[in-house]
């Protein structure tokens, strides 16, 4: 164990609750009193049909999700998703409307455009992804509108839930259980699980039950959403651990006073964080202000000469993962849900003593 608490910055797979982690390490050991570890039980057994039945049910309250709804975990990432959300909803002869804001929308868009017409009704890549297009006409014909509500990369973020008059279909891999969200503005949302409820493996899918009643196509079993839901996840193996995790990860959420409590404590982490760059003299933030994402905080040193140093001086104050994705260098500190605010204060005092020292 290490002597020091090691602080993880990851951007994903991004840091856990405690509490999920020690409860995952039981099941590992003997599951639900099976005498038998998580991963070796049937996914048909009367135990993980349990938690399956729980983990939707706790998903449903936490997120506020009306009657109309069906929640399925699917394997593949947000990556799959990025193809499968087009092959299901988008018909021959229609087209696809997209918010381009950043990496992985930009892949949603190729995804796309391997199944029908994608129209592009906004991009922030003129500016290098720092900002959220506002003014943009979605096009009234559109099969879906689909958005990403926070960029990991360049660490902008949605705020608000936006109103359509088309089918709005929503990445939400990285913010998801943030902040309350009105779940009958969207009609499916997607999240990888690896950034901020779970470990990799799993992929939450939220869909309205009639926009599945109106597609007409024939469609590859595993890829087909109805089957999913259809099937209560359980058409193939499920990702057993992974979804195991994500209802610890609920059940946590629920005992700290849910999505409202949460989005204090994120609001709490991101301001200090970001009230530290502004002020600090080595550091600038990348992202446009009213669009800085809650969840992955993106900044540089203003001497880019000095960022080994900075990476050095971070290692020996047990800081982790704070090197900026590979396409944009600079760093990159992700404070998802379960980041304690202590580990947002340890790299503030970090900042602040690295500016004494070069400043």
């Amino acid at each position: 164990m290490p002597q020091h608490k090691v602080h993880n910055f990851s951007a994903g797979p991004g840091v856990l609750p405690q509490a999920a982690i020690d409860g995952a390490m039981d099941a590992l050991r003997n599951f639900s009193g099976t005498g038998l570890s998580l991963i070796t039980v049937s996914h048909r057994g009367k135990e993980f049909e349990a938690v399956m039945e729980e983990v939707v049910a706790n998903a449903k309250e936490l997120l506020g999700i009306p009657a109309g709804y069906s929640v399925i975990f699917v394997q593949g990432g947000a990556s799959l998703q990025f193809y499968m959300v087009a092959l299901n909803l988008l018909p021959n002869g229609r087209k696809a409307a997209y918010l381009n804001t950043g990496t992985w929308a930009t892949k949603a868009i190729q995804e796309a455009q391997l199944v029908g017409q994608v129209e592009v009704v906004a991009s922030s890549e003129d500016k290098n992804f720092s900002y959220i297009p506002k003014q943009y006409a979605v096009p009234a014909d559109a099969a879906y509108f689909h958005i990403t509500t926070n960029n990991t990369i360049y660490g902008t973020e949605l705020h608000s839930d936006l109103d359509s008059k088309v089918p709005l279909v929503a990445d939400m891999s990285s913010d998801i259980c943030s902040r309350p969200v009105d779940i009958s503005k969207y009609d499916l949302i997607y999240a990888g699980a690896q950034k901020n409820i779970g470990p990799a493996g799993a992929t939450m899918v939220i869909v309205k039950d009639e926009l599945l009643q109106g597609i007409q196509k024939k469609l590859p079993s595993m890829l087909d959403y109805r089957v999913h839901v259809k099937n209560g996840s359980m058409y193939n193996t499920p990702p057993v651990f992974s979804i195991f995790v994500i209802n610890e990860t609920f059940k946590w959420l629920k005992s700290i006073g849910g999505l409202s409590e949460m989005y204090k404590l994120n609001l709490e982490k991101a301001g200090l964080l970001y009230g530290e760059i502004d002020e600090n003299p080595l550091f600038v933030g990348t992202a446009a202000v009213e669009d800085r994402s809650l969840m992955n905080v993106c900044f540089v040193l203003k001497d880019k000469s000095m960022d080994n140093e900075f990476f050095d001086y971070c290692k020996q104050h047990h800081l982790s993962g704070l090197k900026g994705h590979r396409s944009v260098g600079g760093f990159r500190a992700s404070i998802y849900n379960a980041m304690g605010r202590d580990s947002v204060e340890a790299l503030v005092h970090t900042m602040k003593e690295f500016a004494s020292k070069y400043a």
